[in-house]
């Protein structure tokens, strides 16, 4: 599966043991963006009808790396304990050790893929001649 408007986007990749997805954008917001939209997309997510529900999430990490596996990290607790997706985000507060959104959240009808943690294992994220890009692997 792949979407890619070629400045941003994120694509499925082969992996021996787990699951994996390229993501890539311009800056680190949009890697970010790609990154989350990519786990929703691959997962299979499906929003059920229902009311949304407005929170804001707060993420540290120590360096870039480490914020992106927390945030998606975060966005798995959500699904797994409160059935919930993000339909919606609004960073008001990002760089490359803290994450502050709002989210738009909705009750999920549909999640395919069990996916227990995103892993550390390999994470960099590598400049490009179009901005960034990182390999993220998935516990399954």
């Amino acid at each position: 599966m792949k979407n890619n408007l070629d400045d941003v986007g994120f694509e499925e990749i082969d992996h021996t043991a787990d699951w994996a997805y390229r993501v890539w954008g311009r800056n680190l917001e949009e890697l970010f963006t790609q990154a989350i939209l990519g786990l929703y997309t691959l997962a299979g997510a499906k929003f059920a009808s229902g009311e949304k529900i407005d929170r804001e999430i707060e993420v540290r990490g120590i360096d870039s790396e480490s914020l992106l596996v927390a945030t998606l990290n975060e966005l798995l607790h959500l699904q797994t304990m409160e059935n919930l997706g993000v339909e919606t985000l609004d960073f008001f507060q990002f760089d490359s050790t803290l994450l502050k959104a709002k989210l738009s959240l909705k009750p999920l009808q549909e999640w395919i893929k069990d996916i227990k943690a995103v892993t550390y294992h390999n994470i960099a994220i590598k400049p490009t001649e179009k901005g960034l890009e990182v390999t993220i692997v998935l516990d399954v």
